[in-house]
């Protein structure tokens, strides 16, 4: 055993690439429907680090990689998730800016514990309210600003899994109380109408009236006449047939006020109309609006975007939604046209995995650059952001511009999951073996029952902050709140929970996704003070 060790020790970049292979080998294991994913990497490097120091044997990676990889996947989170940063921020203030709270309550409540209480170290403490919070790149924050990555990287791996626990715990009881919940969304769908009036409405004027957020995405007068794109201005006479694209209760509304359900479907029609899903390679486009887009596509070719899938998301093409580059964008048009239109978006996979190696790097260095910058603080002294946070910020900014003049700023969806994943698993692997000499110690002395008591208190703040708060004030469900809970701790683990115990209900999903970019920002910035205290 001494001599394999000893084989390891001496290639650390091998090394680095076994912990990461097995480690996701055993972090895809599920029981029960929950596995441990990435954190299974940064356990396996503790544990053959800590078996190392138990035959004498150091086992370390160098910590220059380490960096590299938190810097890859503080970029590639920041640019990800700059969209839909600011744009969780203008839809939902309330329950956003409550949740954040919570958490410099939680993480307030950790350091005044942990060091008055239980006379821990800093470093210690942020890496503990970071395991209690379940989020890695937090801890990644945390290990740069303390400065002591290895006993960060303990306090994490005591509390990280009642963090997991504790939060699915909280997801269940909001699930045992949703049975009367009564904001269910409606399901997107499509009618064909009949009109029935006679007083020639405009299609505009239909949308103010009803206040339904739909869209008009074809029109035929008479029953074999041509079909059409309508635009806002178009007069609706009696018996015209229009195709209403939103949720069901504003398709609804819509018929109501305009006449019945038609047994017609003019989407079978394709002769002179069809739609196409088509690809958005060109990085002129990245940045732009659905409205800007449509603008074009209309002055063109009298074609427009109805629906936009990002990911494995279907989302209707709201004005107001920004491109990314690899959307796969519905427009619909003119059969003649959509050849035209194909080439006009690019339609090429190539922009899926494109890393656009300008915007990473120049984004790299700026982050780096800005994270050494010296702030000062009253009282005297002063503070610098760090690399993590400084690249963080950066590569925010980045993604909500989408492109500066000529200049693409933003990297595909896909490309910032493979960056930020590769990343991740490199500082796991090189923060585990860090941490592997002093888990030990952690469980020999009495510290461990210390770091998981404070663990345990960070979780519930924020499980029982965020289920009175999400319930009593802002009224939410509880099928609602559960994707919450999930999203506010960033645990697909918990998610998954949510999924399997309401059948995969939107609800979920949409209270994830409500909340999960702007609590992944804000842990990092706050395990990063916590660590700089």
């Amino acid at each position: 055993m001494s001599d394999v060790l000893q084989f390891l020790a001496d290639q650390p970049l091998m090394t680095l690439f076994i912990i990461i292979g097995l480690g996701m080998a055993l972090g895809n294991i599920k029981v029960k429907g929950v596995g441990l994913g990435a954190a299974a990497v940064l356990f396996l490097a503790i544990g053959l680090a800590a078996l190392g120091v138990a035959h004498g044997i150091e086992i370390a990676i160098p910590h220059i990689v380490g960096t590299l990889g938190l810097v890859l996947f503080a970029f590639a989170i920041g640019n990800n998730a700059g969209g839909t940063f600011f744009q969780s921020l203008r839809q939902a203030t309330g329950p956003i800016v409550t949740m954040v709270l919570l958490f410099i309550v939680a993480a307030t409540a950790a350091y005044f514990v942990g060091t008055r209480l239980f006379n821990m170290d800093v470093a210690l403490v942020a890496g503990t309210f970071s395991g209690a919070v379940t989020n890695t790149p937090a801890l990644a924050a945390a290990s740069e600003s303390s400065g002591d990555p290895g006993t960060a990287t303990v306090g994490y791996a005591v509390a990280y899994l009642f963090g997991v626990i504790g939060m699915i715990i909280a997801a269940n009881v909001a699930l045992r109380n949703s049975a009367h919940d009564t904001d269910t969304p409606s399901p997107v769908g499509h009618e064909t109408v009949r009109v029935d009036r006679d007083d020639l409405p405009t299609v505009g004027a239909i949308m103010q009236h009803t206040g339904s957020t739909v869209e008009f995405s074809r029109i035929r007068r008479g029953e074999q006449g041509p079909i059409w794109i309508p635009s806002s201005v178009e007069q609706l006479r009696h018996g015209d047939l229009v195709t209403v694209v939103g949720e069901h209760s504003d398709v609804q509304t819509v018929i109501d006020e305009l006449g019945h359900r038609s047994s017609h479907s003019l989407r079978e029609d394709r002769r002179l109309l069809d739609f196409r899903r088509i690809t958005v390679s060109e990085p002129s486009h990245v940045g732009r609006t659905v409205k800007e887009m449509d603008e074009v596509l209309e002055e063109r070719w009298g074609a427009k975007i109805s629906r936009i899938r990002r990911g494995d998301q279907d989302m209707l093409a709201i004005p107001g939604l920004m491109m990314e580059m690899g959307d796969r964008a519905r427009v619909v048009g003119p059969t003649s046209k959509l050849k035209e239109i194909s080439a006009w978006l690019g339609d090429s996979s190539k922009g899926l995995t494109d890393i656009n190696p300008v915007a990473l790097g120049v984004g790299l260095g700026l982050g780096i650059l800005l994270g050494t910058i010296k702030i000062p603080v009253p009282g005297g002294g002063h503070f610098a952001l760090g690399a993590a946070a400084g690249v963080l910020i950066v590569g925010l900014i980045m993604g909500r511009l989408g492109r500066v003049g000529t200049v693409v700023t933003a990297l595909p969806k896909t490309a910032n999951l493979v960056i930020s994943e590769l990343g991740l698993l490199v500082f796991l692997a090189q923060a585990g073996t860090n941490a592997g000499g002093q888990i030990g110690e952690a469980f020999t002395g009495d510290s461990w029952w210390q770091i998981l008591l404070l663990g345990m208190l960070v979780t519930s703040i924020m499980a029982v902050g965020l289920y009175i708060a999400m319930r009593r004030v802002f009224g939410m469900g509880g099928t609602r709140l559960s994707g919450v809970l999930a999203g506010s701790q960033t645990q697909p683990a918990v998610l998954a929970f949510a999924n399997a115990r309401t059948g995969s209900d939107p609800r979920v999903a949409l209270g994830y996704a409500l909340v999960y970019p702007v609590a992944m920002v804000a842990k990092i910035l706050v395990a990063h003070v916590l660590g700089g205290l």
